[in-house]
């Protein structure tokens, strides 16, 4: 009983295991990360190549995580993971019942799953100020103090020399500014100091009395957190400061190596934001988590770990918010034609077209797919929002052509959003967008790569439509003969039989039209022929029926050839005449391919003259088979009675199974009548093979069973021998027996008509 149990214990333990196995297999990546605008998916790229003609020194890494889109956008929707300040619009929030407008933080709520569709995919932030989101956080050498004070320009740590208060209230000022430490900090933990003077700015904001930072909070006197480290969320008052506090004190308990690792306990601000510096650095930036949105949203790991929970801020938005920052800093610097390079994530299956932010309202727009052009001077700004504090993507100049996929119809400056021939995405103020003219399609020109196709292949037609800018370009696709080829509605052909046939494509809008000749080429596949073995006695002759499939096949030629012309000849038609005796091989093959082929074994004995074998009138021969065996002929007794043997031989009859058939048993298909000397040795000198057509079943009778053993093969649900498919072959013409030769059994078996043995 004990041992039942333990072996019932180990049991669930290794289901566990396996389940857990299976769900962290999902978040394992087989990442690509690869450089160059060339490797990034089509939609990226007319982004990028934009920035590089304003930016020739940025480079772009294209991190492919091998994760699905809605995989990845699944995994982060879940409660409290993503929030959005509480003062936001419906569309930014999640409104589920029970969880709407629940502080996670104070002022802070869950936010929507459109909210994660626009901050995650990186296309939407592909322009000169949010591209800094995907900036790589190592320390560059190009980092510097004086760099450092432009990204703190407008706050109050700019050319401010650092003092701060101890645990005891008393105030120590250094020699140092804010800048030094920085900058300092960005050296030991090999970590842009840029990005942490930025980081510093969106998590303390612009001023020193901010409470993570001041060292005055009561009971974490002389404490400082300045990238709110471990600041988890809390709705606690306070509660993620007093959480980033406690970090700052004793690193919630963590081991003394990493305390020291840290720099822990932060008790002066130049040990806060070194320490801090370090921990962002071995923390995130050294595992793969190397860009701000890297660190927002864990989709890429080094380690291989799994994914979605190691997330340095809640904040969505957080990395667009911090990628202004850094611009600025950089901007203010002088510095934004530095070597700077983005690694930007891509994900498998993403939408074709970017999701909008919850900013904008979608009541503002009606969907549109017209053509317009720029009607300005000179040229356009191409935005990434409805408005002009929305950052610029790029510019059209004047008439430059593009497509309205939303037109605006707000109240006050009316933008449309619209997508350029390049294929980027962005708003455009409406007032200089004028649409085009309608232009009807005057000429349609139709090819294909090959006009001869083969059976069963799918070939797709090429099509141009002129003029290019023809307002209505759908098309209808016509086959003149669908039982030869048939045509779908995008074009796709596909040949189903040999022939010719012609295709013609038609503008819907007009009528006009172009057509194009196909022609369809069925291969052959295979050879069938009447039979397998074939034994003939010296100087006789056995005529080889055979057929190329499919029927449709377009060379049909048959080549026979003996392999030893010396026991048997053939000709050109398939027909054997026996030379000597021995035994050789008859191949059957195709003209167009000889690999498909079938080999007929030949045994050729001496001729027995008629005085030593005879049959009657009643009997059909045809090399070694028997036919025109009537009912009244088919028992044992009665068939021996039309064969004539000398004192030299004897005959016996066998069943299918080579069982010896006795005198009152019923002979069918399949069956064999073999003739031996008279001798001890008893050899075998002929052997003929008994077809009863009709009887497919080998049973002597023809019946329903027949008829439905035969219909099961045609369909293709059950496999006849070769002698059944023989005897099922009404029409004696060769071929695989079909419906027609059905129909003949049928009429037999109701008496309309008999079978002709």
């Amino acid at each position: 009983m004990l041992k039942q149990k333990i072996q019932y214990v180990l049991y669930i333990i290794l289901i566990i295991l396996v389940f857990v196995f299976l769900f962290k297999e999902k978040d394992v990546q087989a990442v690509e990360i690869v450089n160059g605008i060339e490797n990034f998916p089509e939609s990226y790229q007319p982004f990028l190549k934009e920035l590089k003609k304003n930016h020739p020194n940025w480079t772009f890494t294209a991190l492919y995580t091998n994760l699905d889109w809605n995989y990845v956008i699944q995994n982060e929707n879940k409660f409290g993971k993503n929030l959005v300040p509480k003062s936001y619009n419906d569309r930014w929030k999640n409104t589920k019942p029970g969880e709407y407008d629940v502080e996670v933080d104070a002022g802070w709520v869950d936010c929507s799953k459109q909210s994660l569709l626009y901050t995650m995919d990186p296309r939407n932030f592909l322009n000169e100020v949010r591209i800094f989101q995907f900036e790589e956080l190592a320390f560059y050498s190009s980092n510097s103090v004086d760099g450092i004070e432009k990204i703190l320009y407008g706050t109050e740590f700019y050319n401010k020399i650092v003092s701060y208060v101890t645990s005891s209230g008393n105030i120590v000022n250094m020699n140092k500014k804010y800048s030094d430490l920085i900058y300092s900090a960005g050296v030991q933990s090999k970590v842009s100091s840029y990005h942490l003077a930025s980081r510093i700015k969106q998590e303390v904001g612009p001023f020193l009395s901010h409470s993570s930072i001041s060292g005055k909070v009561p009971g974490y006197e002389g404490l400082y957190n300045f990238y709110n480290i471990g600041a988890t969320s809390s709705s606690e008052p306070m509660g993620a400061i007093i959480n980033g506090l406690k970090y700052a004190r004793d690193g919630k308990g963590a081991s003394e190596a990493t305390k020291i690792k840290y720099l822990i306990p932060w008790n002066t601000k130049e040990r806060a934001i070194t320490g801090g510096g370090i921990f962002i650095g071995s923390s995130y930036i050294n595992i793969g988590q190397n860009t701000i949105y890297l660190q927002k949203f864990h989709v890429h790991d080094t380690n291989n770990g799994e994914l979605f929970w190691h997330q340095y801020m809640t904040n969505v938005l957080a990395p667009y918010s911090e990628s202004n920052i850094i611009y600025k800093g950089y901007a203010n610097s002088n510095l934004l034609d530095l070597d700077i390079n983005f690694i930007i994530p891509v994900y498998d299956n993403m939408p074709e077209i970017q999701e909008e932010s919850p900013a904008i309202n979608p009541s503002d727009y009606e969907k549109d797919n017209k053509k317009v052009y720029a009607n300005v001077e000179t040229s356009l700004n191409v935005r990434s929002g409805p408005s002009t504090s929305y950052e610029k993507i790029t510019s059209v100049s004047k008439n430059e052509i593009m497509t309205r996929i939303a037109k605006g119809k707000q109240r006050g400056e009316l933008w449309d959003r619209v997508i350029l021939e390049n294929g980027i995405i962005g708003y455009i103020f409406q007032n200089y967008v004028e649409e085009l003219p309608e232009i009807e399609v005057e000429e349609i020109k139709v090819s294909i790569d090959n006009p001869i196709i083969q059976k069963n292949e799918i070939a797709k037609l090429n099509i141009e439509i002129y003029p290019k800018d023809a307002k209505e370009q759908a098309v209808q696709y016509i086959s003149s003969d669908e039982r030869i080829v048939k045509v779908d509605s995008k074009g796709n052909i596909y040949g189903v039989s040999s022939g010719k046939a012609v295709i013609t494509v038609r503008a819907i809008s007009n009528g006009v039209e172009a057509s194009i000749d196909v022609e369809v080429y069925s291969k052959v596949t295979g050879i069938e022929v009447n039979v397998e073995n074939i034994t003939l006695q010296e100087t006789k002759q056995y005529q080889i029926l055979s057929n190329i499939e499919p029927e449709d096949a377009n060379n049909k030629k048959i080549i026979y050839k003996s392999e030893n012309v010396n026991i048997v000849n053939v000709d050109d038609t398939g027909l054997i005449t026996a030379v000597k005796t021995g035994n050789t091989n008859i191949k059957v093959y195709a003209e167009e391919d000889e690999d498909i082929c079938q080999i007929i074994k030949i045994n050729v004995i001496q001729q027995i003259t008629e005085d030593d074998l005879s049959f009657s009138e009643n009997i059909k021969i045809n090399g070694n088979e028997i036919s025109g065996i009537e009912e009244e002929n088919r028992s044992v007794n009665k068939l021996l009675e039309n064969i004539f043997v000398s004192e030299k031989y004897q005959v016996q009859i066998v069943d299918k199974l080579g069982n010896i058939l006795k005198d009152e048993d019923i002979v069918g298909t399949g069956a064999k009548v073999q003739i031996y000397t008279n001798t001890d040795t008893k050899t075998l000198v002929a052997e003929y093979q008994i077809i009863i057509y009709g009887d497919v079943d080998g049973n002597g009778k023809i019946n329903s069973v027949d008829l439905l053993k035969l219909q099961r093969h045609i369909l293709q649900i059950e496999e006849l021998d070769f002698i059944s498919q023989k005897a099922g072959n009404i029409n004696k013409n060769g071929k695989k027996p079909t419906s027609v030769d059905l129909l003949l059994i049928q009429r037999h078996i109701l008496g309309l008509k008999l079978i002709d043995q």
